[in-house]
């Protein structure tokens, strides 16, 4: 395999990178849209606020999902952008993931764009949480759930760490312990805006960068997509690695059908050669 387009378009220059569900297939986390994907409806903001059973049922599936994300590592995907970074190539990753492989992986310069999955707040106080400790009290108020649904039939994890559970209708879950409001995974649901402090960090990361880099998402979501018309209105290029089409495939300067385990290795092995040795 070779990019000698895409190659061509990266050396030299600082990458900031916009990755989505797709970088992380290769760990075991499907992708909402790709071609291969599972039929996914994930939960809105507007539904888990306003009905106490989709929270429920939520927080079950959730139960059992998120579990198996927090054990999920990260692919020769994940690796290859810390190893760009680490190189001096690559400037910074805005991921739309919330599955913090990039920051496992050893990448510094992470915009976890639409928050992660290893955190809790309060709608109501802001008050904060781990999942780790909030798991602890749920399985006090559910023992074995987790373990029976597991038991029913393999775990199928969506990105957002949601697990296909058939019956939720007798799970328990809480309250935020300081104020009584409703405990919210620390993510953007469906429906809901990204902080605003959020977008701008990414949008000073994608100036100060010379080429932006998208890797695994079909950008059919605004919060990705916006930085692509960003870069383009600026003037910067895009380069596309997906499989499948994306909304921006005809605003990229170069674009190539392919997963991305395979080709950000590549990369990073066809870069280094180009830095001058003190970015080594």
């Amino acid at each position: 395999m070779d990019a000698p387009e895409l190659v061509a378009l990266l050396a030299g220059r600082r990458v900031a990178v916009l990755t989505g569900a797709g970088i992380s297939t290769d760990s075991g986390i499907p992708d909402y849209r790709g071609p291969d994907s599972p039929p996914s409806n994930p939960m809105t903001i507007r539904q888990f606020t306003s009905d106490a059973a989709f929270r429920q049922r939520y927080w079950a599936r959730n139960h059992v999902g998120w579990r198996h994300m927090d054990a999920t590592l990260p692919n020769a995907g994940h690796r290859a952008l810390a190893t760009l970074e680490h190189r001096g190539v690559v400037s910074a990753v805005i991921t739309q993931n919330v599955d913090l492989l990039h920051t496992k992986a050893g990448s510094r310069t992470v915009v976890d764009l639409h928050g992660t999955y290893d955190r809790v707040t309060c709608l109501g106080c802001g008050a904060t949480m781990s999942r780790h400790a909030l798991a602890d009290e749920l399985e006090a108020l559910n023992p074995g759930f987790a373990e029976r649904a597991a038991g029913v039939g393999g775990i199928a994890v969506a990105p957002d760490a949601d697990a296909v559970v058939a019956d939720t209708t007798r799970f328990h879950y809480l309250d935020c312990p300081h104020c009584g409001g409703m405990l919210k995974p620390d993510i953007v649901y469906f429906g809901e805006n990204v902080p605003k402090e959020r977008v701008a960090q990414a949008y000073s990361l994608v100036d100060a960068a010379e080429v932006l880099l998208v890797a695994g998402s079909s950008l059919t979501v605004f919060s990705g997509y916006r930085f692509v018309r960003h870069a383009v209105a600026h003037g910067m290029p895009v380069a596309i690695v997906n499989r499948g089409p994306t909304r921006g495939d005809e605003l990229a300067a170069v674009k190539l059908d392919s997963g991305c385990s395979e080709m950000l290795t590549l990369l990073a092995d066809e870069l280094a050669p180009l830095l001058p040795a003190a970015q080594k």
